[in-house]
Formats: structure tokens, C-alpha cells, sequence
């Protein structure tokens, strides 16, 4: 443990002391005997060892705390209770159901594990009887109980035996002839509600072909309609249900509604009216489990729907499409789904009552999936001839780079090999001491030690230069263009709702939220994003520090508030407070420090992170944090407020009252439970500015529809809309722009909206 001080343990996040290695450790520790004796005699060492050890005196003794085995911690346990018992067989099949530990639960019980004789209970809602055939309505069980609200903290009830289609009664038809089609459409006017789902050849909407419509408005009960090949008779099909999708009047539920609306809209049909989504509610009351409607169906009503995978195969060349299963098949399939989502949407709202989302669901996420649909299919223009261009100039620069590198190290090896790297580095070069090394015993050469070692040879900033060209080529320059639609000439993201835990969107295929910009090579890479065509030009709203403003808003920390109020630049005011200078006074450096200190508060920094980031000692560090707590004394209350409010509740909120669940809040595992801590100081003010832009959008965009403008908006980048401005629409456009993001959550400081135009991105940011 006391070696374990010196050296430190990076698996374990000991720090141990800069620069002293194994062999350095094992001899200090030989001659002093302990890392406290060694603290004491430091005046018998000499140079940069005596230095560190007294300048990281506190993180040798922290790391060999860290490292020591506490022999005499309590424990409660007798021997008796470690005995070997016969399982709670119930318990455990739940417990390997809700978890999808299939394999493990196979094992145990045997291939009809999942399969039983299920829970069962009366059918709500009645069938059609022109369409009903023989089946009696009255006679069909559910696949269920009845299932009661949940209690504020419980789980759904996992049911240890699961149904499937195969034992569970029901009535699914197939609607292929005209006059049953015509009916269906009759029918679907006469709901309040109604679920459906759409079947297509691809997962992406673009070029999915349409096979087929399945719809319920009753559990047990469903009905397909099979769209043709010949692609005029779909079109007139499609065309007959397009009045109900459209009917503002009839609520639309479904699993990852906005899947099956991308679908529609590249098929001429834009779905209105109030919505339900189960995906979308079960994200807001369960954010960090699955949201798979397969998951949902097995929690929530003891149902094992059919596999996908099983129906038609892996993600592989050898997968077949849907439209090449038996018809039969695809019915059960088709119609299985939404009549599972309809049931669940049952059990599901009032989940969301219990558990507070309601004003969550439907102000902000259900109001924002039409956007993204609309926001999706518009895409934004690449000039790939510009990105063509940018990767010649990218190799030539990696050419020079490589050659540069080269002569430093006085022969050539491979940039891309970590070992051979490594070895230049520090058998050849010798650039470090103690240089560290990976699990596999090789050299670490990851950009966070390179970056640890930049000062020590001029080579090292080369390399890091050439990795960041590198990755810039092969993640951007060359792989964007491959995303551009040849029907559209466009880029066409993704946007998911349900990736993140702060409620933040996610952008994939490509991801157009990590476009760089800070430096100059990354925004050559925005400079390609351009406007529609000569009557657009590229609008960019960005709402300025909203996440500091958020945390002044949320702490009533006067020293910010009256910083913001009085709209001065931040950063120096807090530098100003925490160095005891005057505005005036307040240099670069002292802003970087306190910039740092602003934006990592919000992220629970620690003195060894902030230490670490700045480049400066720990006891600076410690000294700078100290400070700033001293002159913002409203931050740390809110943080001891917020991490209490999370300990007694097991969650926080955001200003709207969207929750992140923290399960090890009072986890007796320090560094657990530290970054818990630390996600319920950031989940609040990280969720409440996803909540803001989240609320602007639709608004925004409800604003352009109703006003039938052309202006479209195109991208949302973290706390920033990208708009093709109409400019003629430039008068109308920018005033309701700016007053729909300041207004969607109301702050007790000023909320500031940064605005740009131009013909690229790069232009108008």
C-alpha cells in the first residue's frame, strides 16, 4: 500500500505522485519503510524528487488511504447466513426475466423457460362484428391481470412465466379486400384512439418500401393491411387511410411513433392530432432501463412477443425482409406489436402521473416528435466537393506532418501502431522517467498521456496534430459524403429522444451534433454545411452560457445573478471575485481558470480534475476551488441541498420536473456514490437546458407552420438551431427566433440568444 501511494494505480483511479514509477516506489519505500517516514525526511532527498513529494505530499498520503485494505470494517454478517440455500425459484425467474438473462434462465429451467401458463383476464373493448368471423369478443383472455398503478418507487411486477402468442387467445385479421379496407378506414374514423404501426423493408424511412399498416383499438384484436409491389395500387391504398391519419380529432399511440411517421411523411403523409407514445412515456418513468417494446411487454404484462430476430434472422447478409414471410406470419407479427403497445399504454399513463412526467410527456417530448419527423425528412445541403477539396489539403498536411515526425525521431515506424509508437517514445526518445503502461503490459500512448508529455519533446504536439488530422479524415471528411441522399442531395440525421438519461437528443447516421469547431481544421468541416439554394442562407441561434444561467437560476447565488443581470462577461467577474482583483485587473489566464472552474462546478470537479485540466498544482487547485466556494457560498448550498433532496428521494429534477433516477446515491462505495453525487449536481442543469431548447423547437416550429412560412429549421446542436432562412421571411423570422428560445423556460437572469447568418454553417456560427 505504500509503494501503491507513490506509484498510484490508474484502474483503480489511485493518482499516486507525478512521475515516480514502480522502481522508484519500491526504493523510496525499501529505504524510508512508509510513505509517512518519507514525507518527514524529505530535506535528505534532493532535485525534482524532493519537489514533487513535497508538492503532492497530500496525494501520497490520499493514494496510500486509497490503496489500504481496511481489515477492521464492520460487518454485520454471520458466518451462518453464507450458507448454501435452496433458491427462491419464483424470485429468481423474475429476477432473470427483468434483467433478459435468457440463457442463464434456460439453464436453470429448461428451454420452456419464458413459456407458461401466463396470467389472464377479461377482453376490453368490443370487435367489429363484420369483421370478427366466428370469434366471440366476450370469450378471449387477455394476456394479463389487471394491473394496478404503481406506488411511487416500485418496479413493475416481472411475471416469472410469460405467455406468448401461441397460448394466449386473440383475434388478428388480415384486411386485404376492398370492401373490408373501406370498412376498416369507417371504423378508425369512429375512435377517440387508435395504435398503429407500419412495416417496411428497412429500418431507414427514406428508402424503406411500405409492405403493410397494422391498427387496434382494442386489446387481443387487430387488423393488417398488406400494401402490393406494384407501386401505384400502394399508393392509392395508402391514400384511402391518409384522412385518419391526418384527423386532428383522433389520438395516434404506438411504439417509437416517430419511426412510423418518418415512414409516412417520405410517403406524402404528414400523421396530426394528440399523440401517445409507449416508448417515449416509459422513458420519463423508467429513464435508465430498456424502452424495447419486447422489454416493455415481458415487464409490464407478462407477454413474450415474437422475436424479430427469430422471424426473419440477425442483422446479417443472410437476414430475409419482411415481405418474404409467409403472410400469415407477418400478420401475427404485424398486429401483435400494436395490440402490445395499446395494452401498454394502458398501464403506463397513469405511471407517468405517479411518478410526476405528465407536464414532461406532453408539453415537451410528445409536442417535439413531429418537429424531429419534419426536421429529419428536410435534411441540410453538403457541398461535397468542398469536403473533397478539405481532404486533399488533409493529406498534403499529414504527408508534411509524417515527414516531420519522422526526422525528430531519426527514422520512420508506424504513427498508427500504440506499440511501435510506444517504443519510440520511450526506449529511443526516453521522453519520460517512468513512463506508463497499459494492462497488456505495452507503452500508454492514448491522447490523454500525450498530452500529459507535450512539453517534454517537440515530437509529441506533432503527433498529437497529426492524430487530430487523422481523425478529423476518416470521421468527417471522408464519411460524410457517403450520408448524402442521392434523391435529395441532402445530409438526413437521426434524432433519438431516448439516449441519454438528461433527456438531451441524440443525433446518429451520421451524428451532426459533433461536428467540430474550436479549431481551425475542424471548421473547414462546418464551412461544407450550406444553404438550400441562392433565396436561403443559413441561420444560427445559440443560446449563450444557458447552462451557467441555469445554474444562478437554480442556487439564487447572488454573486451570479448580479452578474448576469449587469451583463458582464462572466468568467472575469468570477475571476475578478476569486483572485481579489478588480475587473480591470482580471488577465487571460485568470479567465481560463475561472472559465474552468464555472463550466466544472456544474460536473462536480474535483481539486485533482481541475488540477489536472489547468495544468497546475493540486494545492492551487484546492486553493482556486476553495475561493470560489468562499465568494459563491449560494453554489454549495444548492449542491448539499440537491445531493440531500437526491438522498432522501433517490432522484432530482429539472426545472420542468423531468427526473434522473440516481439507484447509488447511498451507495457505501465511496467512489460509487461520489459519482452519483456528482450526476445529481449536473442532471438538473444539464436537463432543464435539454428542456429549454427542447420546448423552443416546437414552438418555433408550430410558429413557421402556422404562419406558413418557408423557413424550415434543420439541426439542433446541444443548446444550438440551425435554420435555411427564407430571406425574405428575415424580419419575421429572427424576432420570433429569438423570443420563443428566451421565453420557453423563464429564468430569473437574462437569457441571451446569439444569432448569425450565412451561406455555411461556419458563417453563420
Amino acid at each position: 500500500m505504500d509503494v501503491m501511494g507513490l506509484w498510484g494505480d490508474t484502474s483503480d483511479n489511485i493518482p499516486g505522485v507525478p512521475g515516480i514509477g514502480e522502481k522508484t516506489a519500491i526504493k523510496l519505500i525499501a529505504q524510508y519503510r512508509s510513505v509517512e517516514n518519507l514525507l518527514a525526511h524529505t530535506d535528505e532527498l534532493k532535485g525534482k524528487l524532493k519537489e514533487t513529494l513535497e508538492t503532492h505530499r497530500e496525494q501520497a498520503l490520499l493514494s496510500k488511504r486509497l490503496a489500504t485494505i481496511l481489515c477492521n470494517a464492520p460487518c454485520k454478517i454471520e458466518i451462518e447466513q453464507l450458507k448454501i440455500r435452496e433458491p427462491n425459484n419464483e424470485e429468481l425467474k423474475r429476477l432473470l426475466i427483468e434483467f433478459e438473462f435468457n440463457s442463464i434462465g434456460r439453464r436453470l429451467f429448461g428451454d420452456n423457460f419464458k413459456a407458461g401458463r401466463g396470467y389472464e383476464a377479461d377482453v376490453s373493448g368490443p370487435i367489429p362484428k363484420s369483421l370478427a368471423g366466428n370469434a366471440s369478443a366476450e370469450a378471449m383472455p387477455s394476456f394479463v391481470s389487471e394491473t394496478q398503478p404503481l406506488a411511487e418507487a416500485d418496479r413493475p411486477p416481472i411475471r416469472a412465466e410469460l405467455k406468448t402468442l401461441a397460448t394466449a387467445k386473440h383475434d388478428y385479421r388480415e384486411m386485404s379486400l376492398p370492401e373490408t379496407r373501406e370498412e376498416l378506414v369507417e371504423m378508425l374514423k369512429q375512435q377517440k384512439s387508435f395504435c398503429f404501426s407500419t412495416e417496411t423493408t428497412s429500418s431507414d424511412p427514406k428508402q424503406a418500401t411500405l409492405i403493410g399498416l397494422a391498427f387496434t383499438f382494442a386489446p387481443h384484436a387487430g387488423y393488417y393491411v398488406p400494401l402490393p409491389d406494384d407501386a401505384e395500387e400502394a399508393t392509392r391504398i395508402l391514400g384511402a387511410f391518409a384522412p385518419v391519419f391526418e384527423h386532428e380529432r383522433i389520438e395516434k399511440v404506438g411504439h417509437d411513433l416517430k419511426s412510423d411517421f418518418s415512414v409516412l411523411k417520405w410517403h406524402g403523409i404528414s400523421v396530426r392530432g394528440k399523440l401517445f407514445d409507449t416508448m417515449l412515456a416509459h422513458s420519463l418513468i423508467e429513464p435508465d432501463m430498456r424502452h424495447s417494446l419486447d422489454y416493455l411487454a415481458e415487464a409490464h404484462l407478462g407477454y413474450c412477443p415474437i422475436s424479430l430476430s427469430k422471424l426473419i434472422g440477425e442483422k446479417t447478409p443472410e437476414r430475409i425482409s419482411l415481405k418474404n414471410l409467409p403472410r400469415e406470419r407477418l400478420v401475427e407479427y404485424a398486429v401483435e406489436s400494436v395490440d402490445v403497445a395499446w395494452q401498454l399504454r394502458e398501464i403506463l399513463e397513469p405511471m407517468l402521473k405517479a411518478k410526476g412526467q405528465e407536464r414532461v410527456f406532453y408539453e415537451i417530448e410528445i409536442p417535439l416528435l413531429p418537429v424531429l419527423v419534419d426536421m429529419e425528412f428536410d435534411g441540410i445541403r453538403l457541398d461535397a466537393s468542398a469536403l473533397g477539396n478539405f481532404a486533399i489539403q488533409l493529406s498534403q498536411d499529414m504527408i508534411a506532418l509524417e515527414r516531420t515526425i519522422y526526422r525528430l525521431a531519426g527514422r520512420e515506424f508506424n504513427l498508427n501502431s500504440p506499440k511501435q509508437l510506444g517504443e519510440m517514445l520511450f526506449d529511443v526518445l526516453k521522453i519520460a522517467d517512468s513512463p506508463k503502461k497499459t494492462k497488456t503490459g505495452q507503452y500508454a500512448t492514448d491522447e490523454q498521456t500525450l498530452l500529459s508529455l507535450a512539453t517534454e519533446h517537440e515530437i509529441v504536439q506533432h503527433l498529437l496534430e497529426y492524430r487530430e488530422m487523422s481523425k478529423l479524415k476518416s470521421t468527417y471528411v471522408d464519411t460524410l459524403p457517403t450520408a448524402i441522399w442521392s434523391k435529395t442531395g441532402r445530409v438526413h440525421t437521426t434524432y433519438n429522444q431516448v439516449a441519454t438519461s438528461t433527456g438531451r437528443l441524440n443525433s446518429q447516421d451520421p451524428n451532426l451534433q459533433n461536428i467540430p469547431i474550436r479549431r481551425a481544421q475542424g471548421k473547414e468541416i462546418r464551412k461544407a454545411f450550406v444553404a438550400r439554394n441562392d433565396e436561403y442562407v443559413l441561420l444560427s441561434a445559440d443560446y449563450s452560457q444557458i447552462e451557467l444561467r441555469i445554474i444562478a437560476s437554480l442556487s439564487h447565488e447572488q454573486g451570479l445573478l448580479e452578474a448576469f443581470n449587469a451583463g458582464l462577461d462572466i468568467h472575469t467577474a468570477t475571476a475578478a471575485r476569486v483572485f481579489g482583483v478588480s475587473l480591470d485587473s482580471v488577465d487571460a489566464e485568470m479567465r481560463r481558470k475561472a472559465k474552468m472552474v464555472n463550466y466544472g462546478i456544474a460536473y462536480g470537479i474535483s481539486a485533482f480534475g481541475l488540477a489536472q485540466r489547468l495544468g497546475i498544482a493540486r494545492k492551487e487547485a484546492v486553493a482556486i476551488i476553495d475561493q470560489y466556494f468562499a465568494q459563491f457560498s449560494g453554489i454549495r448550498e444548492y449542491m448539499s441541498e440537491t445531493i440531500a433532496f437526491a438522498q432522501e428521494r433517490g432522484y432530482v429534477e429539472t426545472v420542468t420536473g423531468r427526473r434522473r433516477y440516481l439507484r447509488d446515491i447511498r451507495s457505501s462505495n465511496a467512489t460509487v456514490r461520489n459519482a452519483a453525487e456528482r450526476n445529481a449536481i449536473n442532471a438538473p442543469i444539464q436537463g432543464s437546458a435539454a428542456d429549454m431548447i427542447k420546448i423552443a423547437m416546437a414552438n418555433i416550429h408550430r410558429e413557421l407552420d402556422s404562419r406558413k412560412l418557408k423557413t424550415r429549421m434543420l439541426l439542433q446542436v446541444h443548446d444550438e438551431l440551425v435554420f435555411d432562412l427564407y430571406t425574405p421571411e428575415e424580419k419575421e423570422v429572427l424576432p420570433m427566433i429569438e423570443e420563443k428560445m428566451k421565453m420557453a423556460i423563464p429564468l430569473n437572469v437574462p437569457v441571451v440568444v446569439e444569432m448569425g447568418m450565412g451561406k455555411n454553417w461556419l458563417e453563420a456560427h
